[in-house]
């Protein structure tokens, strides 16, 4: 059996904390910079020939002293410039784990996203989308939190986290959207712990007593059934030879300010068939005004792009283009658009065949 010398490295016991690295100080980039201008003052103050009064060696000084806080600012410059950049990936990893890639292909199905962040220095805001493959279908969560920019991740975050799992663990869609409610509630009281440790409610009127989600879930089955739940949210476009609202209905309320219902209505919208797209948005895509005040015309741009061939990802890529040609300027307002084509060659099965569009336990409203 393999022992340890008695006080080798591996033997002695770590203080709490000791096997963290290092942290990086912002001090220590700077330091050669910071040791240059302590010589120059050094010269400045202490060197006989700096205190001269002389034209020539007044011209020498000056000299000098230009010529070394020139180097000083250029070396401060370039490690505010590397510290930023490891700042920037970090932040740029850490936001790519949050709202990861879309994958290309899911069970016959392409898919593309594209998004926009009302903060400038933020890829995600308050948008939130997946899609993943499950024994029950394909699954997908679009969402948009009250607020946007950075003031949004921790729900986002909440939200994203509850559904990753109970996408696979629940059987029925209304279980995933329970998951998530409680995900959501449990959150905000934890935050509400946090600025009232006393264990108060928030009150009326405070940021996280107004907190809400709009929340809109997608199941698509192997024989191309659609069952979506829907929570305040925009309704998907199918587009085919046109472009069309996926249902009509009325939403629940979002999630959020008020519990959901004992029977929530899982509704039934139709196949999708080869061929065929969904379009999911947020309501910062058709919120978006330009200058003078006009709406994004979305149902035009999506007739234009069903007029003729287009791939998820051309879809996607022409109305995040339409989009920033409407508006004129930054964007004011988070916005996300998810784009799911049923490929050409996907095989799809005969309704009724197999397993049925929706289970017993998950009762489908028409």
């Amino acid at each position: 059996m393999f022992r340890t010398k008695p006080g080798s490295r591996a033997a002695r016991p770590r203080a709490a904390g000791t096997d963290r690295p290092a942290r990086h100080h912002p001090l220590t980039s700077l330091a050669p910079a910071l040791l240059w201008g302590a010589v120059v003052l050094g010269y400045k103050y202490a060197c006989p020939f700096a205190q001269r009064d002389d034209l020539p060696t007044r011209i020498a000084t000056s000299t000098i002293l230009f010529v070394v806080g020139a180097v000083l600012i250029v070396r401060i410059h370039r490690s505010l410039l590397r510290d930023l950049r490891r700042i920037d990936e970090v932040a740029g990893a850490a936001q790519g784990v949050l709202l990861r890639p879309i994958p290309a292909r899911l069970d016959g199905l392409t898919l593309a996203a594209r998004r926009f962040s009302a903060h400038p220095a933020a890829t995600v805001g308050g948008d939130l989308y997946e899609a993943v493959a499950t024994d029950h279908g394909v699954r997908v969560v679009i969402g948009d939190v009250r607020g946007s920019g950075l003031n949004a991740i921790g729900t986002v975050a909440t939200v994203l986290g509850s559904f990753r799992e109970a996408a696979h663990d629940e059987p029925a869609l209304g279980g995933v959207l329970r998951r998530l409610d409680r995900a959501l509630a449990r959150d905000l009281r934890r935050r509400a712990r946090l600025e009232h440790p006393s264990g108060a409610p928030a009150e009326p009127g405070h940021p996280l007593a107004e907190e809400f989600v709009t929340l809109l879930l997608l199941e698509i089955r192997p024989d191309g059934t659609l069952l979506t739940v829907n929570c305040g949210h925009p309704w998907p476009h199918l587009l085919s030879a046109g472009a069309e609202p996926l249902s009509g209905a009325d939403p629940l309320p979002p999630l959020g300010p008020f519990p959901l219902p004992a029977d929530l209505p899982v509704r039934h919208c139709g196949r999708l068939l080869p061929g065929q797209a969904l379009v999911l948005h947020t309501d910062g895509v058709e919120d978006a005004r330009d200058p003078s005040g006009r709406f994004f015309p979305l149902v035009d741009t999506l007739c234009s792009i069903a007029s003729r061939p287009f791939t998820a990802q051309t879809a996607a890529t022409e109305i995040r283009a339409a989009l920033v040609d409407h508006r004129q300027g930054p964007p004011t307002d988070d916005a996300a658009v998810l784009v799911l084509c049923s490929e050409g060659s996907r095989t799809v099965p005969p309704q009724g065949s197999g397993r049925e569009p929706w289970s017993a336990a998950e009762p489908s409203v028409q």
